[in-house]
């Protein structure tokens, strides 16, 4: 299985060119999507208003710090490395990025991160604004920009897109009992 990803790796970064490059390093950079979160929390304060906001707000912190930590205890726990610090892969493929990032990839914190977002906002806001399910199509972009820059395997973005939606799932499902009136 190890092989078919690290071909299937291969095969996608390979596609890349260097016109899409400047897109896809937008969309891997976490910093960039400032914009859409403050969007998405306007509407959610004004939704809920400003006390149960704030405290939507803590939530999303306590997600994203549960999902981060628990990312990192896999990658440390699996050890694999990112293609690009792979020896056998790199000379192979396309780093787009400037530097590779941490040694270990398995799984992806910024897939995990975007699509615990998205399908907290998706299952947080269901029953009320259905077009948050574009928010997949947003983390799913996020997710394969890694594989396009050449810092995580398919397999890594698989798993951190499962692990998110799981945890994102669990966190709006809980916190929509409390803050939802």
């Amino acid at each position: 299985m190890i092989q078919l990803d690290e071909q299937l790796f291969l095969f996608l970064n390979t596609l890349g060119t260097e016109s899409w490059d400047g897109f896809w390093l937008f969309m891997t950079d976490k910093f960039n999507m400032i914009p859409l979160y403050v969007v998405l929390l306007i509407y959610t304060f004004r939704h809920i208003g400003w006390k149960k906001g704030l405290w939507f707000v803590f939530t999303i912190s306590l997600l994203i710090t549960c999902t981060d930590q628990i990312t990192n205890l896999f990658k440390d726990g699996f050890a694999r490395l990112r293609p690009c610090h792979d020896p056998d892969i790199a000379p192979l493929m396309r780093l787009v990025k400037d530097r590779c990032g941490g040694l270990y990839g398995f799984f992806s914190g910024h897939s995990s991160n975007s699509f615990a977002l998205a399908i907290f906002f998706i299952t947080f806001f269901k029953s009320i604004y259905p077009a948050m399910r574009w928010l997949v199509l947003w983390a799913a972009i996020v997710a394969y920009s890694r594989v396009y820059v050449g810092v995580h395997y398919p397999i890594d973005v698989l798993c951190g897109a499962l692990f998110g939606s799981a945890i994102g799932f669990v966190f709006a499902r809980t916190s929509r009992r409390y803050l939802l009136p």
